[in-house]
């Protein structure tokens, strides 16, 4: 294969990969974020206890995170045909990748507020704070920075995620380097694949930590 092929399908991967990517990831913090909010809120003694609601939300988040994203792929091709009118491709491998990445996106958001000192919170309380301007102005901003590298390391099990639909239809980098790459035997495709996927974890790794730091005003 020439380099000139090579890069074209290089690039084309990379930017199907990076839809998938940023598509899912705005999708699953869509949902997961205020599913991870309600996890801790809902906590026996927190400010919206209701341990009933959080129990019952536990499990849903559980059974959704111990299915393997190719087998959940398979599983919610019919969700995926209705809602997106196709199951290959870039586009309609958002789908699965939401319902995949949500769960996962709201554990880390629970864990990162549970990092915040419930100390502030009563602080806020006693100043007359209503519940929904703690959570915005109190509990949000205390967690920030954690929640800033809980999504750097969302974003890049999405891009995991992302490289494995490629085994069944999915585009990107993924596919490209099953396709091209193991189906053809053309090893530079496979690892020119791979270390552009590895580049690009990094990346969002690199950035996460760095816009952490930023807002983290414990460092400041």
């Amino acid at each position: 294969m020439t380099l000139e092929r090579l890069g074209s399908l290089l690039l084309s991967g990379l930017w199907e990969t990076l839809y998938m990517t940023c598509a899912s990831t705005a999708f699953a913090y869509l949902l997961g974020l205020p599913l991870g909010v309600l996890l801790v809120v809902t906590r026996r003694g927190h400010i919206l206890a209701n341990p009933a609601l959080q129990s019952g939300l536990g499990v849903v988040v559980n059974v959704l995170r111990s299915v393997p994203f190719l087998i959940l792929m398979i599983a919610v091709i019919p969700i995926t045909r209705f809602v997106m009118g196709t199951t290959i491709g870039s586009g309609a491998t958002v789908m699965p990748l939401v319902i995949a990445a949500f769960p996962y996106v709201a554990r880390t958001v629970e864990s990162s507020l549970l990092e915040v000192d419930y100390g502030v919170i009563e602080a806020a309380q006693a100043m007359g704070a209503s519940r929904l301007q703690i959570i915005r102005k109190v509990i949000l901003p205390e967690a920030t920075p954690g929640l800033v590298n809980g999504a750097a390391i969302a974003t890049t099990n999405i891009l995991g995620y992302s490289a494995m639909a490629g085994a069944i239809g999915g585009g990107g980098l993924g596919a490209l380097a099953i396709n091209y790459g193991y189906y053809r035997y053309k090893t530079d495709v496979l690892l020119a694949a791979i270390a552009v996927l590895v580049l690009l974890v990094q990346c969002v790794q690199h950035l996460g930590t760095w816009v952490a730091c930023l807002v983290d005003h414990r460092l400041k």
